[in-house]
């Protein structure tokens, strides 16, 4: 080592240019950041260069053709990582290298990099990474030092797997770069590490909850009005996918690509709040009361007749608002005065201190007045009556009947509004179903 500088290029001629030959071997991913777009490796890194004044004959030394110096005593190149994105620019380990009789050098120093890596999440969590290490001399030119690839690829036979991202591959590239400061080129050797992110955590603990939460949206539709929980459970799942939504873009970096599991969820709290506000307005259909309009005849064909028997929409409502069949009709106009008998019986209170009609009907007359002219007012004209109190009989009795149709319309029109909201209920139901399904099968069909 007398009369060796290590701050010169070990070559016998100036102008000759010294070959380093580079090689990198990936030992571990230890993280990806994928907000802050930073990629931690853990890398060994072989340089290998000839040395024109470290040179021996090793007849004279009892055949000794290797030994092993400090790297601190003998030149090194100058080979830094490019897109370095740490804080600290210290270089790699002061390790030893292997010096041969021939003067051939072979640094091997290990190194824990942290490069920049543009990170494109738009497919996360089905998403690939290509993140460059781009390795070159700081100082010297392509005149001075000429790097040269060892392999093709980078070496992973040493590779520990990691839990997040399997590594693809790991090829190699060199590139001879004109600067705009300077006219000699600058070669440069860039390894692309081919990753592809393990989605089945993903999937178990973000998309999964998702999608199952989404298929309840359109089981709001299938609670009854009744119950008071329409609402409330839309908005439930509202929050809930609010919640996943902060946990995604929690992990992401804040950029204008928009993950696709972002989409999935974006698309479903948008439909989640369609299918809330679908829901308050058919409950406001639901609830209509006495003061509302009659049901529109084209509603009544369409939403009555034929989609409630697509939908198997069969029940009406409550007890007092069923329909009656025509056999019950027929009943009813073969005999008025049976119905009006049996109103206590069926549910409907008696005013106090009237008298069924089938309290009458074993007497031929009422106070010298025949039954007929009761049951058929409009004939007392026809047939006048000298009783005194019957004028006054016929009018509570026709007020009695005419509450009694009053109610039995008004229980008929809102029976008609909640069979028109039932339907429409169950109509969304299967829409929403299909719109969540369909969305499925998109963010599926979209995975790389």
């Amino acid at each position: 080592m007398e009369n060796y500088s290590s701050a010169l290029r070990p070559v016998e001629d100036t102008d000759e240019a010294l070959n380093v030959t580079l090689q990198v071997t990936l030992s571990q991913i230890k993280d990806m950041d994928e907000r802050n777009q930073v990629l931690i490796t853990y890398l060994w890194i072989r340089q290998t260069w000839h040395d024109a004044y470290l040179k021996w004959n090793k007849e004279d030394y009892d055949g000794l053709e290797v030994i092993r110096i400090p790297s601190s005593l003998v030149w090194r190149p100058d080979i830094v990582l490019y897109n370095k994105a740490d804080d600290d620019f210290s270089g790699p380990l002061d390790t030893n290298v292997v010096l041969r009789y021939n003067g051939e050098i072979t640094w091997d120093s290990p190194a824990i990099t942290k490069s920049s890596c543009v990170v494109d999440v738009s497919y996360f969590p089905f998403d690939s990474q290509h993140c460059n290490l781009t390795f070159g001399s700081w100082t010297y030119n392509g005149n001075q030092v000429d790097i040269a690839m060892g392999m093709d690829s980078g070496d992973l036979s040493d590779f520990v797997e990691n839990v997040e991202w399997e590594c693809q591959g790991m090829p190699a590239v060199k590139n001879v770069i004109m600067y705009g400061c300077c006219s000699d080129p600058y070669p440069d050797i860039t390894y692309t590490v081919l990753l592809k992110r393990r989605s089945s955590f993903y999937i178990f603990n973000l998309l999964l909850p998702c999608l199952m939460i989404s298929f309840l949206a359109p089981l709001g539709f299938y609670l009854p009005a009744d119950s008071g929980e329409k609402v409330s459970l839309g908005v439930t799942v509202l929050l809930a996918l609010t919640v996943f939504q902060l946990m995604v873009a929690e992990s992401m970096p804040p950029s204008e690509s928009v993950p696709l599991i972002g989409k999935y969820y974006i698309a479903t709290m948008t439909m989640i709040t369609a299918s809330t506000a679908l829901t308050i307005f058919i409950m406001n259909i639901h609830f209509c009361g006495a003061e509302a309009k009659p049901v529109p005849h084209w509603a009544k064909v369409i939403i009555i007749d034929y989609m409630s028997k697509i939908f198997f929409v069969y029940e009406v409502g409550e007890n007092c608002t069923s329909p009656q069949t025509k056999e019950e009709e027929q009943h009813g106009h073969g005999k008025p005065q049976q119905q009006h008998g049996n109103a206590e019986r069926k549910g409907h209170p008696v005013p106090r201190g009237c008298r069924r009609y089938e309290d009458f009907e074993s007497s031929t007359n009422i106070n010298g007045c025949l039954k007929e002219e009761l049951c058929n007012p409009e004939k007392i004209d026809i047939y006048p009556c000298t009783c005194a109190g019957h004028a006054k009989i016929m009018r509570n009795v026709e007020y009695i009947a005419n509450c009694f149709r009053e109610q039995k319309a008004t229980c008929a029109k809102g029976a008609e509004w909640k069979k028109v909201a039932k339907v429409m209920d169950r109509f969304f139901m299967w829409i929403f179903f299909i719109m969540v399904f369909l969305m499925s099968i998109l963010v599926i069909g979209k995975a790389p």
